[in-house]
């Protein structure tokens, strides 16, 4: 109860978990889980909008052997006590607000597989005691505020296969020790501000090794490294071996030196000391003026391109790097550089009647929008605003504007995201009329047909006749529209590659005005950069949508959209935003009036329910090979009559 107090302080959350109860293991309290000795083995608290602190009670349980507390919002530091936990396997504390430092005692934890500490605001070094880790796999340190240099004894670490340290204010050279870590796959060190000689061992992990936005990082055999010069090697950075380490011994007086030579240069000093002042204060000033053009460089950098979680564009930070504008998303950092529309560019991706068809121009853009008027704002994101328009032929039109902080980097992916994007044509996926992107606004915006019905949350939690109930055709036919959506995406045919969505939503599915639903935003994790797809899973895996394998595996899958539609469809049958697993246990039973919207005053056919219901279930198992293929969940769709306009 002291640990339900901590992490749930408004007791929001954890109802379930009872003072009154005798047992936590008695299947009351939600993600729990017991050995067959009635021993706390497991806690799975992830994406439950959690807002407290992880309290050092925690390192009392000392049977836990998997301990899931990401994707919610605790603050606090990681106690020094969670490395009691020595049966621990799994630690996963990642997209949380944490800040403080890593505690070396977590290097105690020799069972540890996997540890996850990413997305929070975590500060000072990593701690060497790490190494210690013998059994630990996966390391996933990205996106905190981490400085110092990369711990050599990270490569003791025998088993590690996935090591990413991206996106934090580490320094010095990459270890050689590290490069040898015999069954590393994975080493990300993108976007620090590394230096030195890249170990040539490296190479081994080919694209697994992402070393990107470390300027003065060089090397061999690297392609987009330059070869190491003397001043590439600045001797005075802090190296990751300690002190004296990797440096030449020091004498005072060479065994070859010239004492002649040296009484004639005692003469000379006065004037000497003066030239070497000079050129001190010279080096002085330059140097500080760096440290302060890379300190600035950095943070936006950090602002730009790392928007991972609530604690972005609506911090006073990013304000004071945002100037005044018609559109919020432009950033002081990008200027006239970006050009991925260019002349030489486009001919190569796309054809001309492409171009032709679904080129806009930055003034009909503006015009739509009354020049990014607040009154036309329809929403706004962490990375994205988006606009009600009026085309000059009268159509209305939603206007989507992604700053180039946002967009993939590379301007070749951007445009095949691009190419692909215009090829999804289907009747339950919202239109793309065309496409703008202004390299003086490093913006680009992509329009949309505007539909007039908003999307389908707005039709859940409906209260006191405050909103629009659907009736149950019209329920039937919204989930075998999503359904067939998700068909056409995952189907390889006609040009069009199998796609997964990765963000299907009960806030993507929009619906028109005969009340088709139209899956948005499909394909447009192709355009964004990797950083800013990972900041929406925070809000998917608070609603439920986020596959469990996600967790382990890190990837998307056809089954894991497969696992989305699964929960809307229980949505779509309760009418509720959230659903728990008493819906889930009512559905398995039949209990309709468990979960099936009330609003619906019984005017539901039974066996429809039951099918749906079934349906739902099936798409959420936990285990992904347990779920069916969208062809059969297709099958099992088209098994119910066709939805009448009459209950």
């Amino acid at each position: 109860m002291t640990i339900k107090a901590s992490l749930d302080p408004k007791s929001l959350i954890l109802s379930s978990w009872s003072a009154n109860s005798t047992d936590p293991c008695n299947g009351s309290f939600e993600g729990i889980a017991c050995s067959e000795f009635g021993q706390v083995v497991n806690i799975s608290l992830q994406g439950k909008e959690l807002t407290g602190k992880i309290p050092p009670e925690i390192g009392q349980l000392q049977s836990l052997s998997g301990l899931y507390l990401h994707f919610n919002k605790l603050h606090g530091v990681v106690p020094k006590e969670i490395a009691n936990l020595i049966q621990l396997s799994d630690l996963y504390l990642n997209v949380n607000n944490l800040s403080g430092v890593i505690p070396p005692e977590v290097g105690n934890m020799s069972n540890l597989q996997v540890l996850q500490l990413c997305y929070n605001q975590l500060t000072g070094s990593i701690p060497n005691q790490l190494g210690g880790l013998k059994n630990l796999n996966v390391l996933a340190l990205q996106v905190n505020q981490l400085t110092g240099a990369i711990p050599a004894s990270l490569g003791d670490l025998e088993m590690l296969t996935r090591l990413d340290l991206s996106f934090n204010y580490l320094f010095g050279s990459i270890p050689v020790k590290l490069a040898d870590a015999p069954k590393l796959q994975v080493l990300d060190i993108r976007n620090n501000t590394l230096s030195g000689n890249v170990p040539l061992a490296l190479k081994r992990l080919n694209e697994g090794f992402q070393y990107g936005n470390n300027p003065n990082l060089c090397g061999i055999d690297f392609s987009s490294l330059k070869r190491c010069t003397v001043s590439s090697l600045n001797q005075n950075r802090p190296e990751p071996f300690g002190p004296g380490s990797n440096r030449l011994p020091k004498k005072d007086i060479p065994e070859s030196a010239n004492v002649q030579a040296i009484q004639k240069n005692q003469s000379r000093k006065s004037q000497t000391a003066v030239v070497v002042g000079v050129i001190a204060l010279f080096v002085a000033v330059a140097v500080t003026g760096l440290f302060t053009f890379s300190w600035y460089h950095r943070q936006k950098q950090k602002i730009g391109g790392t928007l991972s979680s609530d604690r972005r564009l609506s911090t006073d930070e990013v304000k004071e790097v945002t100037r005044r504008s018609a559109s919020p998303l432009i950033s002081l950092e990008y200027s006239n550089g970006w050009d991925p529309l260019g002349k030489g560019r486009g001919g190569s991706a796309f054809s001309q009647e492409v171009f032709e068809s679904f080129m806009f121009n930055l003034d009909e853009v503006e015009s739509a929008t009354q020049y990014f008027s607040e009154a036309n704002l329809l929403g706004k994101s962490n990375f994205t605003a988006v606009y009600k328009g009026t085309l000059r032929d009268g159509s209305f039109v939603a206007i989507k504007c992604i700053s180039k902080t946002s967009c993939k980097s590379d301007e070749t992916e951007f445009l095949k995201g691009l190419k692909l994007l215009t090829s999804l044509k289907h009747e339950n996926l919202l239109r793309l009329r065309g496409f703008c992107c202004s390299k003086g606004r490093g913006e680009c915006f992509l329009i949309y047909d505007f539909v007039p019905n908003g999307n389908l949350l707005q039709y859940l939690d409906v209260k006191d006749g405050k909103g629009k109930v659907l009736d149950w055709p019209t329920r039937l036919s919204i989930i075998k529209g999503i359904a067939r959506g998700s068909h056409y995406l995952q189907e390889n045919k006609g040009g069009k590659p199998a796609l997964v969505h990765r963000n299907i939503s009960a806030e993507k599915v929009l619906v028109d005005q005969h009340y088709n639903p139209l899956l948005s935003d499909s394909g447009l994790h192709k355009l964004l950069a990797d950083d800013i797809v990972f900041s929406t899973l925070k809000e998917s895996a608070a609603m439920g949508y986020l596959a469990p394998e996600y967790t382990t595996t890190g990837r998307f899958t056809e089954k894991s959209d497969l696992y989305a539609f699964g929960m809307i469809i229980f949505q779509i049958l309760s009418g509720r935003r959230r659903i728990t697993q008493s819906n889930r246990q009512a559905a398995e039973m039949g209990r309709f009036e468990d979960f099936v919207d009330p609003n619906l005053c019984g005017n539901f056919v039974e066996a429809e329910a039951v099918q749906m219901a079934k349906v739902a279930l099936l798409c959420t198992h936990e285990s992904p090979n347990q779920r069916p293929n969208i062809e059969i969940v297709m099958q099992e769709l088209n098994d119910l009559p066709p939805a009448s306009s009459e209950c």
